[in-house]
Order: structure tokens, then sequence, then C-alpha cells
């Protein structure tokens, strides 16, 4: 097992995700020397690390004179394309073997929709017959429909009362004075006195029947929902657990399939997240290794403006900016709706580079793995692919926000207002967005209702919008 700075520093990463990655794995080193395993474990300021992954594996294998290397099969691109290199120069044998760590190979979605439309409801209805997950015995859905997103997106107005973190606190300031010994580049806050974070299976298994024990009952009906005071509200936060194998995600289906039948609770809040990890997780990892390489560089709009400085302190005068940028940065984690409806949103109506958004979305969240990361950001956030994941571009004026959140009540800025000193960013950057791209989006049938409230829109109105737009486009170091 090796610490090294081929993976710490490919992108800069948030402080508490390299030191959540680098305990749980010696964590697991300690878990495996108890059960009788051999390991060689690589410190980050071991003398004898090399950083990098096959010039220590050379060292090992000439030290040792191993007959035979085998390897559990990447989840990203990067590291699959360097091994499958490396074990082509080896004069040993070798071979790779799957991951049971996910629920299809990496080829299965691909197959199933060959040359046809990616849509994910499709794969997760077939998901759930081959797995049968709330089937019953006609394989039909249980309740009659598969999908219950529209009861899954309420505002929350403070009941039922936000959970409180019981969490174990760690304390990683040694850890994390190895990293800092090594120079080693990272954003956001470390927290290393009161680390949060699970490290181990059963500080995971923990999280995972707190959830269900006591969030689950509420996840689907507020997974939606954001709010200044409570950034988790009813999110299981088992994501990094699931990333980094500690959990199967066959075994949180089978949980939260389990509360449905034996608690009663209520079949939208357990659909809604069951289809989070039979459904999109999977469909998601598919279609990262259909598209590989290649997705990285896509750039449908060809956005060039690099991020602004406040990404990376969150100092802004947006409150659902301020708000889950800051929160990112001290946590390492924003739920499904502030990293694409409130960061993304806005990246995109700015024409912020994909890949610099997808560069920043890797490294400041625990959770982020390129795999998962980079469809959602390339593909879902910022539409660069130009509709291959989603079917239309996930953008929203102020109202979305300001119904799903209470950030706009006491922001500097009006989430009423399209036009004037005090109007909200979001509003005149959003009918500017759809106007500027007219010739890419027109057509698209999920957009209709909106440019047919541009063609009502008077000339003196679409020009108001546009001066208003161009302010804060040539202006974002001020918002």
């Amino acid at each position: 097992m090796m610490e090294v700075f081929q993976e710490t520093n490919y992108v800069v990463h948030h402080a508490q995700k390299v030191i959540a990655i680098f305990a749980a794995m010696r964590a697991f080193k300690n878990t495996l020397v108890e059960q009788g395993h051999q390991v060689h474990y690589f410190k980050i300021d071991a003398a004898d690390n090399q950083h990098h992954f096959d010039q220590n594996l050379n060292q090992l294998i000439k030290q040792h004179q191993f007959q035979e290397f085998e390897y559990q099969a990447p989840d990203e691109y990067r590291v699959d394309e360097l091994l499958s290199h490396f074990v082509r120069q080896l004069n040993i044998s070798y071979r790779m073997v799957g991951t049971e760590h996910f629920l299809t190979e990496r080829d299965e979605a691909s197959l199933f929709f060959g040359d046809g439309k990616w849509l994910m409801e499709r794969f997760y209805r077939h998901m759930r017959v081959k797995h049968t997950v709330l089937i019953d015995d006609k394989r039909k859905p249980v309740g009659g429909q598969w999908n219950y997103d529209k009861e899954n997106r309420k505002y929350w107005n403070g009941k039922p009362a936000a959970p409180v973190d019981t969490r174990p606190i760690h304390d990683h300031r040694d850890l994390w004075s190895e990293i800092q010994s090594q120079q080693v580049k990272t954003m956001g806050e470390p927290n290393a006195s009161a680390f949060r974070w699970p490290i181990n299976r059963a500080e995971s298994l923990q999280l995972l029947a707190q959830f269900i024990d006591m969030h689950l009952i509420h996840f689907g009906a507020y997974q939606d929902a954001m709010h200044t005071e409570h950034t988790r509200l009813f999110h299981s936060l088992i994501s990094f657990s699931l990333n980094v194998k500690m959990l199967t995600p066959a075994e949180v289906i089978a949980k939260a399939e389990q509360a449905f039948y034996e608690k009663e609770y209520p079949l939208a809040a357990v659909e809604g997240f069951i289809r989070q990890i039979l459904g999109w997780r999977e469909f998601v990892r598919g279609f990262y290794w259909a598209h590989m390489p290649g997705m990285e560089k896509a750039n449908f709009f060809d956005s060039q403006k690099p991020l602004p400085s406040w990404f990376w302190d969150g100092n802004t005068k947006m409150n659902c900016l301020k708000h889950s940028i800051g929160q990112s940065l001290e946590q390492a984690y924003a739920h499904h709706i502030q990293r694409l409806m409130v960061i993304g949103n806005f990246a995109l109506l700015m024409g912020f580079n994909p890949n610099a958004v997808h560069q920043w979305y890797l490294g400041i969240y625990i959770d982020a793995f390129e795999w998962v990361e980079m469809p959602n950001t390339i593909g879902m956030s910022q539409f660069a692919d130009g509709g291959l994941l989603a079917t239309k571009p996930y953008v929203s004026s102020a109202a979305y926000i300001n119904k799903m959140s209470n950030y706009c009540g006491d922001c500097h800025y009006s989430y009423q207002t399209r036009i004037g000193e005090k109007a909200c960013p979001f509003n005149s950057l959003y009918w500017d967005f759809f106007q500027q791209h007219k010739p890419q989006l027109s057509g698209n049938p999920r957009l209709g209702i909106v440019y047919m409230q541009l063609e009502k829109m008077t000339e003196e109105d679409k020009q108001a919008i546009r001066q208003q737009a161009d302010v804060y486009l040539n202006n974002v170091e001020q918002l």
C-alpha cells in the first residue's frame, strides 16, 4: 500500500480528503496485519518511497523476487492506463481481477444502451429488476411506480428537527504533520484535531445504521433542501465510505430496502435513496468508462473563463455561494443540490472553463474520485458534452434557490430582481445564457417553454438583461 505524490498531487485536494484516505489506508493495513497478512506500506515520508506506483512496485518485485503480480481493476482511467502499461513491461506473470464494490461491470451500461441515448431512468429500471430491489412477484415496482422524484423536493422549514452529528471524533494532528512535512499542497480546513469522517469499516457501518434508523425516513422529502445552519439535514454522509470501499453498494441497498419492509418507511424516501446508488451511481460509472479518454476535454459552449479567487475562500456577497463554497472548504462536503444547482449552476451561467470546474470539484470533495465526479461535473453540471449525459443544461434563476433554501433571505442581492445594482446575478445570467446559446439549445424539446418566454420579451428587456449580465460576467471577482 502506498501514500504517493502521484496521487496527492494530480489535482489540489482538500486537506480532509488526504487525511481521511491516508488514515483509512493505515487503519486497513493494521486490520490486514492483525488477520495475518503481510503488508508492505509506504508512508508518505518513508525514505524508500519513490512516490510512483511503478517505481515502488519494481523495487518490491526485485527486492522480494516475486513471481506473480495481481491487482484489482482500478476505478479511474488514469490509474488503469498506468498499471496496464506497467504490467506490459513485466517479465513475470500478472493478472487483473475485478472489483466487488459495484453492481455492474465497467461495460455493462454501455452494452445496455448500445448506440442509443443514455437515459438513467431506463438503466435504473433494468437494475431494479435484475437485482430484485423493490420489485414484486410480478416483476413490477412495489407501489405501482418506479420513481418518486416529484415527492423528493420539499423545502425544510425547521421541522422535523435536523439530526445531531454523532460521528466519532479523531485526532489526526500527527498524520497532518507528516503530510505537511512533505509539502503536499491542499485546500480547505484540515480540522485535524477534531476529525469527523469514518476511517474504517466499523465506523462506516455505524454511520450507515444511524442513517437507516434515524434519517432515511426524512431523506426523500428533503434531499434537495438547503439551509445555512444545517448543512447535512437528512443526508447519509456515506459516499466517502462507499467510494473508498469501506461499504459495498449491495449492503447499503439491502439495509434501505429492509427498512421499507420492516419499519414501513415511506416508499418515496427509500426509493429516492436507493435510486442514487442502484441507479445513478452505477449509471455514471458506466458512462465514465464508455467515454474515456476524452471526456475531460469536452467544452460544448467553448467556455474559457477561469474560476474566481473566491472559489478558494468563499468570500463573495452571494449568500448561496458563500455558504455552499464556505461549507465545502470547511467540511470537504456539500450535497448534490449545492454542487449542481448552486455552484455548478453559477459556473455554467458564467462560462467557466469546464475542465477547471472539474478539477476544483475533484479536489474539494472528500467523496470525489474521477469515475464519479467527472461525468457529474463535465456532463451533468456543465453540459460540456453537449447533452450526452444530461437531457438539458441544469441552470436556474434565483427563484429555484430561494424555493429550496433560506439562502436568499439576508443576501446582499435581491432574488426577486432581474435588473439593477442589487439584482441577483442568477436572474440576468440565466436569461442571457439562453439568449447567447440559442443556436445550440433552441431545438431542445425540454427547453421549449424557456424560448417561448424569451420570445415574449421585448427587445428592450432583452437588451437590459444583456447589459446587466455583462456587468456580472466582467466583474466576477467583485460579486
